[in-house]
């Protein structure tokens, strides 16, 4: 399956989303299609063998709307003078489905606008190549969307607004003559000069509303644009008819001026929440350096963060932040990462170590060299997270889609039973009334705001979290998540630090005085080995026997879960758990009294036989994480029952649970077992979290109701994980849920109200109790206001400990 998002124009309102959404998911091959109204965004999940991406885009141009274009930039070598920038111009818009192509001799560089169905990135790389010049795509963070971006949309808004509003502006004086009894001057209130006010209005300010009834009625559905064209129609041309017939009648061409005036102020303050709700993704893209400094062809130059390639020698002075992922190569400072890691402590770099893009390094000076650029950085693989969760739908909108697909049908058959029960009923022959009455009702209805009930809180939600370390993979994750009563926390690397140390060697009788030795042989036997508890053997024979060189085993064999076999020249060690050495045949007796007092002072112990005789036990310790316990005890606070697994033994499990304060155990557990206990307790009918480390419990994590990996900072791309913890702390697992607990609480404030709104002001429009203006501006107003609700998750307090300057708890 491959994954494809696009910018769609043109929806209005929830119903229109509902039906490109449908659209999609109808198509063969299609397994989901989602629409994002907030965002304007169709995200599809497809067969490539089945459909293809040309597919899409017709389906949606079908349906009525359209697709925006995608802009990428190209580097391009090469080029000599003006000359050669009309030739590569001249070549990339003779290709079908480029739009528009501006090539900058100055930069080097070509900024393209492209039709994603008819041509590709390496289409157009491949176009310039063919005309002489070396060419490759930049991949600038700024540009991570691949959309192109709107501001000159919202600024068109506001000028169709300002055009609007001049000419509606003396039919508010009309009004308040009529409320009033003011005196106005009679060219003011004749039928030709409301005529030549509100006609502009109607269809130079209104065309968009035309525009769009149309595109939904040819497609063979209604959206919101149909109430509006509908609603200030009916005011227009009757007052032009009536006007004709009778200049001295009262007219309501106020009504139809004001309204779309209203209306477009709505559709503008709206536009501008939106843009707001997507400020965490803007906040991450600004971490990102704008240059760099690389050295090539011997010398020292600043370039685009965008032109670096892998390989490139990048120099970073102190107090800059570092612009690409990389290797250090020469120089030695401290790091900090913050930003990923939530530690305030700089981190010591020097030859050999990793370094993370948009991090800042404090003090020396360092080269490295590039080796994760543009889009495979960690902060682009972050962006690139956060923008699909923000994309994403949340299963609690499927009633909102389900209603908003018969909404508009309703609001038409309700405007014109309105009409007929005025007109032949109520006030029989009084056929203003009951058009002002039916233009109410048309006006009122707003589905637009159940449409962006949902996808504006989940914005604006998994933003916050972003801000904060906690990256949510979707919509339906984070509303599973407020649900979760039981978190499964794995010991080595969640609840500890997973950084092990040999504490203890203690030799068997046959043995005695050669633990040296037998650490040596221990270390030969495990070097091959990539468990933790392997690894600290090894380092502690380096460090209790320096000068030591460890070589290979002559035979190696590792069990999962167990331990390790290995030939050591004409010796025969095994390493592991006492039940691994019991099952090869090794008497483990005498050292059990050892084991248990190791297990009981809470160290991982493991047993080593030589030609199967027992030869000695090797506690190994771990360090519980600060504030685990804390973190314990905030769970607990929320109902949430913690339960603690792993492969060690019941007894040292037991004493890492009594010190963090759990008690709840699943001990000697082997790995592949994992996904099993986690499901025997969701068959209990729990919501349950796992959270590990994202690599070894990926099983368990894909298993569970709500899978979360506690990710190192720098190793973020967990497939198997719904919510990745970025910094380690285990407090963020209780945010991560109160996150969740606030933000569906915010979407069920949404819904409730845009429910409500339609369910009262229906009613109300239709009984003669408001008139289209009043209407039309609680319509426009009833949007912004879902908008804005959902922005007051930006002032969500979080817990103590995962600080972002905003207080200390949800």
């Amino acid at each position: 399956m491959e994954r494809f998002s696009m910018k769609v124009k043109g929806m209005s309102c929830a119903a229109c989303a509902a039906r490109i959404e449908k659209g999609l998911n109808n198509m063969s091959g299609v397994s989901k299609a989602q629409v994002n109204l907030a965002l304007e965004q169709a995200t599809i999940e497809y067969d490539p063998e089945t459909v293809s991406v040309p597919d899409f885009v017709e389906q949606v141009e079908q349906l009525g709307y359209s697709v925006a274009p995608e802009r990428v930039e190209i580097k391009i070598q090469g080029m000599a003078c003006a000359a050669c920038v009309a030739r590569v111009e001249k070549g990339l818009q003779k290709l079908a489905g480029v739009e528009r192509a501006s090539v900058n001799l100055a930069t080097e560089t070509a900024l393209i606008e492209y039709r994603p169905a008819e041509v590709k990135p390496e289409d157009l790389t491949a176009a310039i190549s063919s005309i002489g010049y070396r060419a490759r795509v930049l991949s600038d963070l700024a540009e991570g969307t691949g959309k192109v971006s709107e501001p000159a949309e919202l600024q068109q808004r506001k000028q169709l607004l300002v055009f609007s509003a001049v000419l509606s502006f003396p039919f508010l004086v009309i009004m308040l003559e009529h409320l009033l009894g003011l005196p106005l001057p009679g060219w003011l209130t004749s039928y030709t000069t409301q005529l030549l006010l509100a006609t502009p209005v109607q269809f130079v300010a209104g065309l968009p509303f035309y525009r769009g009834a149309y595109t939904s009625l040819r497609g063979g559905s209604a959206n919101m644009d149909v109430l509006v064209v509908l609603g200030t129609s009916a005011a227009y041309f009757y007052s032009l008819i009536v006007g004709l017939l009778n200049p001295n009648a009262h007219l309501y061409f106020e009504v139809s001026a004001v309204l779309i005036t209203l209306i477009l102020l709505g559709k503008y303050l709206e536009s501008q929440a939106k843009g707001r709700t997507s400020e965490a993704i803007r906040k991450l893209i600004g971490l990102q350096p704008k240059t760099a400094r690389v050295i090539r062809e011997g010398r020292e130059q600043e370039v685009r963060v965008a032109e670096v390639v892998a390989g490139d020698l990048v120099v970073v002075r102190p107090g800059e932040r570092i612009p690409v992922d990389g290797m250090v190569k020469e120089g030695y400072s401290a790091v900090d990462e913050s930003m990923l890691t939530g530690e305030s402590v700089p981190v010591d770099k020097e030859v050999g170590d990793p370094v993370t893009g948009a991090t800042v390094n404090k003090f020396g000076s360092l080269k490295f060299e590039a080796t994760q650029v543009g889009r495979d950085t960690v902060l682009a693989q972050i962006i690139r997270m956060v923008q699909e969760a923000q994309g994403s739908k949340a299963p609690i909108q499927r009633l909102a889609d389900v209603v908003a697909g018969y909404f508009v049908p309703v609001v038409v058959l309700i405007a014109l039973g309105t009409f007929a029960l005025w007109y032949w009923g109520l006030d029989a022959g009084n056929f203003s009334k009951a058009l002002i009455n039916s233009i109410a009702v048309l006006v009122i209805a707003c589905p637009c705001a159940m449409g962006l009930a949902t996808p504006t809180s989940i914005m604006v939600g998994t933003g916050r979290g972003a801000e904060n370390g906690i990256l949510i993979r979707g919509g339906e994750h984070l509303e599973r998540a407020h649900r979760v009563n039981t978190v499964v926390l794995d010991k080595t690397g969640t609840i500890t630090r997973g950084e092990l140390e040999v504490t203890d060697i203690v030799a068997a009788e046959q043995f005695a005085e050669q633990e040296d030795k037998l650490l040596e042989w221990a270390a030969m036997s495990e070097k091959l080995s990539e468990h933790p508890v392997a690894e600290a053997i090894v380092q502690g024979a380096f460090i209790r026997l320096p000068g030591l060189e460890i070589t290979d085993p002559r035979e190696f064999k590792a069990v999962p879960g167990k331990g390790v076999k290995a030939v050591l020249e004409d010796r025969c060690v095994l390493i592991g758990s006492r039940r691994y050495l019991q099952e090869q045949g090794v008497d483990v007796e005498t050292l059990l009294p050892v084991v248990e007092r190791l297990e009981t002072e809470g160290k991982t112990t493991v047993l080593m036989s030589v030609d199967q005789v027992i030869a000695a036990a090797i506690g190994v310790a771990d360090t519980v994480k600060e504030h685990a316990a804390i973190a314990i005890q905030e769970l607990e606070s929320l109902d949430v029952e913690v339960w603690m697994i792993t492969g060690d033994n019941r007894r040292t499990a037991a004493a890492i649970a009594r010190q963090v304060g759990i008690e709840h155990l699943l001990a000697e557990v082997l790995p592949e077992e994992k996904a099993d206990q986690v499901k025997k307790l969701s068959d209990q009918g729990r919501i349950v979290a796992m959270v590990g480390d994202g690599i070894n419990d990926a099983p368990a994590l894909a298993t569970a109701d709500v899978g979360i990996a506690m990710g190192t900072g720098t190793d973020i791309a967990m497939e198997a994980a719904d919510i990745t913890l970025m910094r380690g702390d285990l407090r963020a697992i209780a945010t991560a849920i109160r996150l969740s607990k606030a933000t569906m609480r915010n979407i069920k404030q949404n819904l409730f109200w845009a429910f409500f709104y339609n369910m009262i002001g229906l009613p109300v429009a239709a009984a003669g109790f408001l008139s289209p203006v009043v209407a039309g501006g609680a319509m426009a107003l009833s949007s912004v206001s879902v908008v804005s609700n959902a922005l007051r998750l930006k002032r969500v307090r979080l817990s103590p400990g995962i600080t972002d300057g905003r207080g200390d708890r949800f």
